[in-house]
């Protein structure tokens, strides 16, 4: 692979900035930010008021955890456009969840938040080892979902010449990859595998294409998958991180030439960690769920969002801007099965380490006889495996999975393509559990 480490030269003067500088920065934004949402968002002002803060409270950084959270639900109960803190002339574009799994949530962006999304996915497309004049072919999805729209408005910002193919039609992905020769790649890491195994059926090999980095987020990922498409590819993988309800992609990234976390672009976004069944703050380096307030939005100002994603803030080291680990899953995706916690990516991890199966899986929970059953639906990686080493596969995944997370669960290997492939985020759990 190469060393695609940008020219410090190129950086923002924000990001090589010293903590003190920063954390002036955010103090002022902050107070602007809780100012803004209090006067002009109904919901934050009868929030604070019922907690008995005031946005002049705000003396210090860690006077936000005197503020109360945000939760997805005081969105939906705002829908369409209660959160807006600006008259409606003044918002530019607006984006929304799919609502599938409730009433959806619609975000907006005045004009200068759309300058300041471009700008930091800008800076998170170069932190990846793009440089203006790279083409990169943008296989997010365009349209109410933030991630397309968002990594185009980046590469605009950062001069690069952009494909946008968005998801799905994977034989012309690979096509235009071979014919046009991009340098990098947006998309979800479970499409990336999609994007893959299509190479593979062409009788092509992916080593050989363009592609100098993929820049993946959308949906936890390991590293073990990270080392699988980097081979797979001879390319970098970097993690990107963003929601819609904080900005979309591009609140945080992986700098290629450390690849030891994402790098919050603390000067639009503060990070908090709590512990998630007390809420109260936790130290950096601690685990817990990921909470962001934003410091510069104007359309739709967030205070104190709880994600529900799992991880821990670190210091800086390719940049000054603290660090957050690699998201290990999400607070509402944990499944609890006879007393265990058990996480998607733990499954994933170990279905890595076997390599008579593929990295596509599916996670189906059901309840005979009133006790809950775990079934992991994978597939051989290659259609040469006989029956007795996929009999074996199988059977080192089960002692796997006890071993390490301590629970039985029974799995099944299928043909290739015998897991539904995901052109988007991928569906990991199948919950066919009794809901009463």
């Amino acid at each position: 692979m190469k060393d695609l480490t940008p020219a410090r030269s190129t950086l923002d003067p924000i990001e090589i900035a010293s903590r003190d500088e920063i954390s002036a920065l955010q103090l002022k934004r902050l107070k602007w930010s809780l100012r803004h949402a209090y006067d002009n968002v109904p919901f934050y002002k009868n929030s604070f008021d019922s907690a008995g803060v005031h946005p002049d409270d705000l003396h210090d950084l860690s006077d936000l955890a005197k503020f109360p959270f945000t939760v997805k639900t005081d969105l939906r109960d705002n829908y369409p456009f209660g959160m807006f803190a600006v008259p409606q002339d003044q918002v530019k574009r607006i984006h929304a969840s799919s609502g599938t799994t409730g009433q959806p949530t619609v975000v907006g962006y005045t004009a200068n938040d759309l300058e300041n999304w471009g700008n930091v996915v800008a800076r998170s497309l170069r932190a990846a080892g793009m440089c203006p004049g790279d083409m990169l072919h943008n296989a997010y999805g365009y349209g109410l979902f933030t991630g397309g729209m968002g990594i185009h408005l980046g590469a605009d910002a950062l001069g690069l010449s952009t494909v946008p193919i968005s998801g799905g039609m994977t034989p012309r992905q690979v096509r235009l990859i071979e014919d046009f020769k991009p340098k990098g790649i947006t998309v979800t890491p479970s499409y990336a595998l999609s994007i893959l195994d299509e190479f593979n059926a062409q009788g092509l090999d992916p080593r050989d294409c363009s592609l100098q980095v993929g820049i993946f987020g959308a949906e936890p990922w390991t590293n073990a998958m990270r080392l699988e498409i980097e081979q797979a590819f001879d390319m970098h993988a970097v993690d990107i991180y963003g929601l819609s309800e904080v900005m979309g992609p591009g609140v945080s990234m992986e700098c290629v030439e450390s690849k030891d976390g994402l790098h919050i672009w603390e000067d639009h976004f503060y990070p908090e960690i709590i512990n998630p069944e007390t809420g109260q703050v936790v130290a950096d380096g601690e685990q817990g769920e990921l909470v962001f307030t934003s410091l510069t939005k104007e359309a739709f100002p967030i205070i104190r969002y709880r994600t529900r994603d799992l991880t821990r803030l670190l210091c800086g080291t390719a940049r000054s801007m603290r660090r957050m680990e690699k998201v290990t899953g999400r607070s509402d995706d944990m499944i609890i099965l006879r007393g265990v916690n058990v996480f998607p990516t733990q499954i994933e991890e170990l279905l890595m380490q076997i390599d008579a199966l593929s990295p596509h899986f599916q996670i189906e929970l059901t309840r005979p006889d009133r006790m809950d059953q775990m079934r992991i639906l994978t597939e051989i990686a290659d259609a040469g495996v006989q029956l007795s080493a996929r009999s074996d596969a199988a059977s080192h995944l089960s002692a796997l999975v006890k071993q390490s997370v301590g629970i039985s669960v029974k799995i099944d290997v299928g043909d290739i393509g015998a897991v539904p492939r995901s052109e988007g985020k991928a569906v990991r759990i199948l919950d066919k559990r009794p809901k009463t």
